[in-house]
């Protein structure tokens, strides 16, 4: 019992982006710790919404500074149901219909009851030790440093190639 509950304790207590693994769409495990030394944005995606064409915005900037950003997209079905697919159906629209070769994470929830633990961290500040943040609709964009350290937060309307973004990459 006591095992459990410090098993317990220590998967709900996490420091840092690094702590984080989540499925790929292609099944495959993105592990954040890789990233280390990268800055990292984080982007809740969908297949139908306004803002898909930024897929193409996305792959232009993760081209432009791959050597020291990546991006990772997280199709998330919470906003208006615009993205009903199943994670192979999201893999292939991503790929026909932009080319995103950027990392994409497996269908999640980014809010509610059911908030996946990244975007927990990513939204509460008592968790990620900077801000709180709230996801209004798709491709909401969270930036973190090298050092997994989030900041900043940029809603949808913000384009990711816009000086918003790119003044802390360059």
């Amino acid at each position: 019992m006591i095992k459990i509950l410090l098993l317990s304790a220590g998967l709900l207590f996490i420091s840092t982006l690094y702590d984080f693994k989540v499925p790929s769409l292609d099944g495959s495990t993105i592990d954040f710790s890789k990233y280390k030394g990268k800055k990292v944005l984080i982007v809740n995606t969908a297949s139908e919404c306004g803002y898909t064409p930024q897929y193409a915005d996305l792959e232009k900037l993760y081209e432009a500074h791959k050597s020291s950003l990546v991006i990772v997209g997280f199709p998330a079905n919470n906003f208006g149901g615009q993205e009903p697919g199943t994670n192979t159906e999201i893999k292939e629209f991503c790929k026909k219909n932009y080319g995103v070769t950027f990392p994409m994470a497996g269908k999640v929830s980014v809010k509610g009851d059911d908030i996946h633990p990244l975007f927990k961290w990513l939204t509460t500040k008592s968790e990620n030790g900077v801000m709180d943040a709230e996801i209004k609709w798709n491709f909401t964009k969270f930036l973190l440093d090298e050092k997994g350290k989030l900041i900043a937060v940029f809603p949808s309307k913000v384009n990711p190639n816009s000086e918003e973004i790119t003044k802390y990459l360059n």
